[in-house]
């Protein structure tokens, strides 16, 4: 007799089958059905942290210092950091908390009003796993003056609507930072290239588009989700083996984290490109 098939997870069977382009709709079921916990990991991510509180010259949460024309003072404008699929944010509070001005989209409303409650009671009284080793014996935590906001956002990630939400002091719809846990996995392969070019229309020249790829154990040709990233980020964003050098971002960072979710302990790499000035990405 033939072996059976391996038993296919809730998530893949809950895709297989349906339209890409329903996919979004199928993500905000599971939120309305009560079955995030079939993503969530309870806390916000430890590699993340470490990067932000390890690089803080790469990753200082203020744009500039300057000082207004006949004015006295100085004037420092905040960041602005956006996490795409933030489910119940708490990567978007833990970025709030170290510095910058943090946006969570989400396609789910009943998502967004999770993440709105969990927000409004962890920046009354932020719990450790907010801070890494930056924040332990000595050094307090930055005090709520050095906060930044928070604001959580429904919307389609490939659509322009949600934008209008996002413009703070007339700064337009740049943002500095993008952080990406497990948003481009969710999302089927036939959309990687457009995810990629939503990407540098997102980010300034010269912000950073932060990835914890996962899972990078998976083999790229199974059915997901999540599905198989590893190679993915590097042929999307530096073109390949080869590289890119006329392409729009360039690695700055690529390693292992020392701390990341039990689930990709060992596998999971973070990377960190910068968005150049150029406008056109060339996906190989």
């Amino acid at each position: 007799m033939p072996p059976s098939p391996l038993p296919k997870g809730r998530l893949i069977s809950h895709f297989e089958d349906r339209p890409t382009t329903t996919h979004g709709k199928a993500w905000s079921d599971l939120w309305d059905l009560g079955e995030s916990d079939l993503w969530d990991r309870g806390i916000p991510s430890p590699a993340l942290i470490d990067l932000i509180e390890g690089h803080q010259m790469l990753f200082t949460s203020f744009r500039h210092t300057y000082t207004p024309l006949g004015g006295s003072e100085e004037v420092r404008k905040r960041k602005k950091a956006l996490v795409p699929g933030c489910g119940r944010g708490y990567d978007v509070v833990s970025l709030a908390l170290h510095g910058f001005d943090a946006y969570g989209l989400e396609i789910s409303s009943a998502a967004v009003a999770e993440a709105r409650e969990y927000a409004a009671n962890e920046l009354t009284a932020p719990q450790p796993c907010n801070f890494g080793k930056a924040y332990e014996n000595e050094n307090e935590p930055p005090a709520a003056s050095d906060r930044g906001e928070v604001q959580f956002l429904e919307g389609d990630f490939f659509s322009a609507d949600w934008l209008e939400g996002a413009e703070v002091d007339g700064d337009g719809d740049k943002f500095d930072l993008i952080y990406d846990y497990t948003f481009l996995c969710a999302l089927h392969p036939s959309r990687r290239k457009q995810w990629a070019e939503r990407m540098v229309e997102l980010l300034r020249p010269g912000g950073l588009l932060v990835c914890l790829e996962f899972p990078m154990y998976k083999d790229p040709t199974l059915p997901g989700p999540p599905w198989g990233v590893r190679g993915v980020l590097w042929e999307l964003l530096a073109g390949g083996e080869e590289g890119n050098e006329t392409g729009v971002f360039r690695r700055r960072l690529y390693y292992k984290p020392e701390r990341t979710y039990k689930v990709g302990e060992g596998t999971d790499m973070i990377s960190v490109y910068a968005r150049m000035g150029g406008g056109e990405l060339k996906v190989i």
